[in-house]
């Protein structure tokens, strides 16, 4: 009688071992597919069957990439990364990339990155975003001042337009330094089309759009608010 108690003690902790288990893998699949569904809803997953033109059921177009950008872009759509902080869009020249955290060559070769040590979308100050000039920035040989670009986060949405373009050295971090107002900043390598490592650094400077009332007094709020709680 006691091994047959021993027994049910011992399946009684084994079915709970495994129910406690089985609502922990759930939850974390319930977390990890709403991370999933944002990632899709910021930036349609492409398929990238094609290297040239775009790819069946994707806005993606190819047409200006390096093919070995094509590769490492095709190569990092089968790996996990976290959901993108926002997505860049700059409608006159057809760009579209999600923006994550960070500028490894894993994030490089997925999308485009936020600089470390930069504000982060939402946040008061300079927001410096990285691509490679043979991927996603290609785009940017064709920018001009007075463009508009639009960073969208899952609630929000910050209006800038293109102030100053500039070409700099690498170590010329004085780009990323905050302005007057709250800003972005893009940096790709320089030229688009050199063979080899880039030498210079292309920059895109844009200053959020005073007529964009409700991103502009968002921005401004949160400034104030940063400047009450330093002093």
């Amino acid at each position: 009688m006691k091994s047959y108690r021993r027994l049910e003690r011992v399946l009684l902790i084994a079915g709970l071992a495994l129910l406690i288990v089985s609502i922990v893998v759930r939850l974390n699949g319930l977390v990890m597919a709403r991370a999933g569904v944002w990632s899709f809803e910021a930036h349609q997953s492409e398929s990238a069957d094609s290297a040239g033109g775009k790819p069946e059921n994707s806005s993606l177009d190819f047409s200006l990439w390096s093919e070995k950008r094509v590769r490492a872009y095709k190569a990092a759509l089968g790996m996990k990364f976290d959901a993108p902080l926002a997505v860049l869009a700059i409608p006159r020249i057809g760009l579209e990339v999600p923006v994550f955290d960070g500028t490894d060559d894993l994030i490089l070769n997925r999308g485009a990155g936020r600089i470390t040590g930069t504000a982060k979308p939402g946040q008061p100050g300079n927001i410096g975003i990285a691509a490679h000039r043979d991927g996603f920035f290609r785009g940017l040989k064709d920018i001009r001042v007075g463009d508009r670009i639009e960073l969208r986060t899952q609630g929000d949405a910050a209006l800038y337009a293109v102030d100053d373009i500039e070409i700099v050295q690498p170590t010329d971090v004085t780009v990323l330094r905050n302005r007057s107002s709250p800003s972005l900043t893009l940096v790709t390598c320089y030229p688009f089309y050199f063979v080899g490592d880039a030498p210079q650094r292309y920059i895109v400077h844009a200053s959020i759009v005073d007529s964009d009332k409700t991103a502009a007094s968002k921005f401004n709020s949160a400034v104030q608010k940063e400047k009450e709680h330093t002093q």
